[in-house]
């Protein structure tokens, strides 16, 4: 099979390759997939540098989402058939075939393309987290989400509106804001290049957003504690910008904010029965067609270079998708 294996750790994917190599047998209790669609996150772009906090063993297949078809299974297991469509996640995505636990998979919704279900679990989870476990949404708050374009961004828009809040979608891009305005229920979109701190209070009536979700930190954690309600709830999910940002907490203790950290599959295990609704709920809301996960585009598995640098430098509105069977 043809596999994008991660050889050594160095910039600009130097040490990622595509290889042939021999297509795996399940185990007892795993299940072969071949692979229709993987997802491009940007932990699959930091662990070819070595810079995420998971570290797998070199060398490896990256891809931590994908959808497909059982092509084989393992011994023991029960409830999936060969030929049935699923996705998942964990490892090997990037790859004409898998080989997962059977119990970590899920049958794909019918209203899912091979793409969107491959794109659709870390994107919602995070925003679900966020949202409903950490955060506490409200109907009618407002909800300022940055880097709003990206996967992660734009689930947390969609999911926002589904809890009834009040959204304002911020990105550095106008093009993509149009895109989000055009296909997204949003209250009100802002371009961050331009500030947000003055635009986020006057729609809020001066009151501020009550919650803000940042997958971005840098600059845009610094003004966002200028622009948070009394009482506000920051969600950090990441730092995309590159820079750690350093909360004054003096402004915390005046304006009575907090910050709240999130890592959603931490959070499952550490609370493995929630963990278990989490996951429940994000799969009832795609079953029931109450998202949108949005696939930008579409690669085939030669062009995973391309698929990576589109995601490295935030041209997509939505998920990247690495297609092996292309």
């Amino acid at each position: 099979m043809r596999a994008l294996v991660v050889e050594e750790l160095k910039p600009d994917y130097a040490g990622v390759h595509i290889r042939e190599l021999p297509t795996p047998d399940p185990g007892p209790g795993e299940v072969r997939i071949r692979v229709r669609a993987a997802a491009v996150n940007f932990p699959d772009l930091m662990q070819t540098r070595g810079e995420h906090q998971h570290k797998p063993q070199i060398p490896f297949v990256g891809g931590m989402e994908l959808a497909g078809e059982i092509d084989a299974l393992g011994e023991g297991v029960t409830g999936l058939a060969v030929g049935d469509a699923v996705c998942g996640g964990g490892r090997g995505g990037f790859a004409e075939f898998a080989i997962l636990p059977a119990a970590t998979l899920r049958k794909k919704p019918e209203r899912l393309s091979f793409a969107e279900a491959a794109g659709y679990p870390v994107a919602y989870l995070t925003a679900y987290v966020a949202f409903s476990r950490c955060g506490m949404v409200q109907p009618g708050e407002w909800v300022l989400v940055h880097g709003a374009a990206g996967g992660v961004g734009l689930a947390a828009v969609d999911y926002a509106k589904v809890l009834g809040a009040r959204v304002i979608a911020a990105s550095a891009s106008d093009e993509k804001l149009a895109i989000i305005e055009n296909e997204y229920d949003v209250d009100a979109t802002v371009n961050v290049t331009r500030g947000f701190r003055e635009r986020v209070k006057e729609l809020t009536g001066g009151r501020g957003a009550d919650v803000i979700y940042d997958p971005v930190g840098g600059d845009v954690f610094d003004e966002s504690i200028r622009c948070i309600a009394f009482g506000g709830r920051i969600l950090s999910i990441g730092f995309t910008s590159g820079r750690l940002p350093v909360l004054p907490v003096n402004i915390a203790l005046i304006k009575g904010f907090s910050v709240h950290g999130v890592r959603a599959g931490e959070y499952g295990r550490q609370n493995p029965a929630r963990g278990r609704e989490n996951n429940e709920a994000i799969w009832k809301l795609a079953e029931e067609g109450k998202v949108r996960p949005r696939v930008d585009r579409e690669h085939p598995l030669a062009e995973w270079r391309e698929a990576f640098e589109t995601l490295a430098q935030r041209k997509v509105v939505g998920k990247t998708i690495i297609r092996p069977d292309l």
